[in-house]
């Protein structure tokens, strides 16, 4: 009996640790061991290649770098536009959604509904919206005499277009994290610092900013690796246009992978990526955590 009481634990994280394996750990590592090899689906030999897919990363004569860094930087573009707003934004509408009024919880659910739509649904949604000739916004502006913008065919209006759409999609979902990290803040430092005087900005600068310390980086390390995974946006809204400036690194890993059959170089870009991602992310929370004075 003594060692079965050891053993139930185990057995109520099998199903999980059953499926993390099948589902994350096991393509994980079948991943990186096609990264080692010349991997096409056309072809019945893979050779093994060693780091060869990464070195060609970091070769500008190989036909692998230079799309792959150019989808880079079109990640990095949109994730530096996008964050921001996807963190302030939020902050703001969960401090309004956190005082009490009439309808309350009616403008919750505004808000966070577009996020239950899936990408498709968005993507083809603001596809039409954004139109240059027969989009509902260009029509709409060009009321107050406003010419006709390229939304999804012309710079920097392409990336305008994507940021807004993941601020207002994503949002929702931000600001219910905010809303939940809120109710945690006791009243009782609220009512202290109206005590000692202090004003609006002074309780959310000095009590709430604080007390949303933990919440914040968990927002901002998400909204990080979300944004810098950007994919069906780009692909629906702009698809990749104009040029190759809203191709996105996913996209042409996707590309290399399933278009042109190259596994083993997509495979590579994908573990690139989430280095990079990783590192990002480190960096991140070790700026933000609470340093003990």
């Amino acid at each position: 009996m003594r060692g079965h009481g050891r053993a139930t634990p185990y057995l109520f994280l099998a199903p999980y640790l059953v499926l993390f394996t099948v589902f994350v750990l096991g393509p994980a590592v079948f991943g990186l061991w096609m990264s080692l090899h010349d991997w096409d689906f056309q072809l019945p030999g893979k050779p093994f290649v060693g780091l060869q897919n990464y070195k060609d990363l970091f070769d500008p004569l190989s036909a692998t770098a230079e799309p792959f860094w150019h989808g880079m930087r079109a990640t990095g573009i949109f994730t530096i536009a996008s964050v921001p707003f996807l963190v302030a934004v939020p902050l703001g509408l969960a401090v309004l959604l956190n005082r009490h009024f009439p309808g309350r919880t009616f403008f919750r659910a505004v808000y966070f509904a577009p996020y239950v739509l899936g990408v498709a649904v968005i993507g083809l949604m603001f596809r039409y919206i954004l139109d240059t000739t027969f989009g509902i916004l260009n029509a709409f502006l060009g009321i107050f005499g406003v010419p006709e913008i390229g939304w999804t065919t012309e710079q920097p209006y392409a990336f305008v277009a994507l940021v807004a759409v993941t601020v207002w999609w994503t949002t929702g979902f931000n600001a219910i994290i905010y809303l939940a990290g809120l109710q945690d803040i006791p009243a009782e430092q609220y009512e202290a610092a109206e005590l000692d005087g202090a004003n609006g900005w002074q309780k959310f600068r000095n009590v709430t900013l604080p007390g949303l310390r933990p919440v914040t980086v968990f927002i901002v390390t998400i909204t990080l690796l979300a944004s810098a995974n950007m994919f069906g946006q780009a692909l629906l809204i702009t698809q990749g246009g104009p040029g190759d400036t809203t191709t996105t690194a996913l996209m042409v890993i996707t590309d290399v992978g399933f278009s042109q059959f190259r596994m083993g170089q997509a495979a590579a870009m994908s573990y690139l990526l989430a280095l990079c991602l990783a590192v990002v992310a480190l960096i991140t929370f070790g700026l933000m955590r609470e340093r003990k004075s």
